[in-house]
């Protein structure tokens, strides 16, 4: 026990020394953390608070190109204004760069008489079939479509979802212009504003609730989403002081000089599992303390912790075992400490990217998401993720903690059969 307490007590003085790596381990995460929740919290903001702004030309004079401009308005996703009608092309992409709109809608100047012509021959179609007299014969011509004008950094699931706004906006128009030429050809008169507005207005509400494991419906936001993943990037990135500690370590004859000694490097191979344990930890309680405390000064959602204590301590120390055993692994086999540092960033970089870390897991296919399976930061993550996002406990990640305690294991044979192969041991 003596040994392994003066290993120990070495190896925190090495690790003192390296204000390189000790800053790699938390600053660099703790910025990560902050300015990427900062970001997708911010595009979280523009999809569910704020608007895009819209510019809308009408080349139109009808009421029903009023009443689309109005149910658009009436969306809530758009901050609409409009514009000098007869815009070409180039001189509406100029107005959109003026006014700093990502995006613009053009209305045709013949949108309210296509409507309207389309609208009586779809009632009187409906009449014939009633078996009442209705003028169906006339052949009508589709409505010329809109033309939307859109700045290309918008992403295709946000266009989609403005497409989809728009598409709505349009089909309340058609509807109600169809709604009052058949009521007008059954009853002669105009259809009443407030019997209009109940048959177009009777929808079904929807009731949004996140599923949990733990019956909560608190929604999840940037911080639960982005405070675990990084916490997960920043264990394994030890690896930049763990892996050139041991190439250091092997280079200047430290194993040789230890088998002079009455011990064995097993020894000093434990003592840093001890050691840089112990740093994961720290990096996880310090990330998840910003969560919590300093975030809501920053304007951010703060962390809330799960009601399982004992299942995230768990997950986070077998992570942080997990990138432990990953870091020294590394060293035991560079030969140098540019190479353990070079494969070291670069291959946890890959493992976080296939992990989940960058792209959800979901939306991968094909090659990506089998090879997921084989980063132990995808199941690190999915057990981080059952734990914030659904309220999980410990038997609900299990099932996680099982295979990222596999790899653990598979990493430390693994260092075992290196030490032995070059003699170390």
């Amino acid at each position: 026990m003596f040994k392994l307490w003066s290993t120990i007590v070495k190896d925190v003085r090495v690790l003192l020394r390296d204000m390189v790596g000790i800053s790699l381990m938390f600053v660099m995460p703790i910025i990560l953390v902050v300015v990427v929740t900062s970001i997708q919290n911010s595009t979280f903001n523009l999809v569910n608070k704020n608007k895009l702004s819209l510019l809308i030309c009408n080349s139109d004079t009808g009421q029903a190109s009023k009443q689309l401009i109005k149910s658009i308005s009436k969306i809530g996703m758009f901050k609409v204004a409009l514009v000098p009608t007869d815009k070409s092309a180039q001189q509406m992409a100029n107005a959109m760069h003026d006014n700093d709109a990502m995006l613009g809608v053009i209305i045709p100047s013949n949108f309210s008489i296509k409507v309207e012509a389309k609208s009586k021959n779809i009632a009187g179609k409906a009449l014939t079939s009633f078996g009442l007299a209705g003028d169906s014969s006339k052949k009508v011509g589709d409505v010329d479509p809109l033309t939307l004008y859109y700045n290309p950094i918008l992403q295709e699931s946000l266009r989609l979802s403005v497409q989809g706004g728009i598409r709505s906006a349009l089909q309340l128009v058609e509807s109600r212009e169809t709604l009052r030429s058949l009521y007008f050809s059954i009853n002669e008169k105009q259809l009443p504003e407030n019997l209009e507005n109940e048959m177009l207005n009777n929808n079904t509400a929807i009731n949004e609730i996140p599923v949990s494991k733990d019956g909560t419906r608190a929604t999840p936001n940037a911080t639960q989403h982005n405070v675990p993943a990084w916490t997960i990037f920043a264990m394994f990135f030890v690896i930049m002081s763990l892996g050139g500690s041991v190439v250091r370590e092997k280079i200047s004859g430290s194993f040789i000089r230890l088998k002079t000694l009455p011990t064995n490097y097993l020894v000093g191979i434990f003592s840093k599992q001890i050691t840089y344990l112990a740093v994961t930890m720290l990096q996880a309680a310090v990330i998840f303390s910003m969560g919590i405390w300093l975030f809501p000064f920053l304007g951010l959602p703060a962390l809330n912790l799960p009601s399982d204590i004992l299942a995230l301590i768990i997950v986070t120390v077998i992570c942080g075992w997990c990138a432990v055993s990953y870091s020294i692994c590394v060293g035991v086999f560079a030969d140098t400490q540019e190479q353990a540092n070079g494969f070291g960033a670069v291959s946890i970089v890959i493992l976080a990217a296939i992990g989940g870390l960058m792209v959800p897991s979901f939306a991968m296919e094909g090659f990506a998401k089998t090879a997921a399976n084989f980063s132990p930061m995808h199941w690190a993550l999915q057990a981080y993720y059952s734990l914030f996002l659904e309220g999980g406990k410990l038997k609900d990640v299990v099932n996680n903690i099982i295979p990222l305690f596999i790899i653990t294991v598979v990493l430390q044979l693994i260092t075992f059969w290196g030490l032995k192969r070059k003699k170390l041991i």
